[in-house]
């Protein structure tokens, strides 16, 4: 499958609300997931059960009011997706409003690294 096509199937997805369905159709086995610089607990993740796990803690602790997402930016093996999100984080009862970018890299037909910048 193309970088293309991958980017156009997790945008799909994640405007429908479904954020799991890339993990199993798109990611490779191997894939690195970061959040902004790898640091802090869940800042570098490495595998598809930790990745998983990892969208498990996301929906345990916060709740999805309102999101948006942008068509992707496609350059050779690579996309970006800005993603705006409206959440209530559960714990704490504290909503707020998001912005961030994610970057993908593909090889042989899969995700296989993942980076989102946004501000803390």
């Amino acid at each position: 499958m193309k970088t293309s096509e991958i980017a156009s199937k997790l945008v799909s997805w994640c405007k429908e609300g479904d954020f799991v369905k890339p993990y199993e159709e798109l990611y490779s086995d191997k894939i690195v997931s970061i959040e902004n610089d790898g640091k802090g607990e869940g800042g570098y993740v490495e595998g598809l059960e930790g990745i998983k796990k990892k969208g498990e803690w996301w929906e345990a602790n916060f709740e999805v009011h309102d999101s948006e997402v942008s068509d992707p930016l496609v350059a050779d093996n690579w996309f970006s997706v800005k993603f705006d999100l409206d959440t209530t984080h559960k714990p704490s009862g504290q909503r707020s409003k998001m912005s961030e970018i994610a970057v993908y890299e593909v090889k042989d037909g899969k995700i296989i690294k993942e980076q989102f910048f946004y501000d803390e």
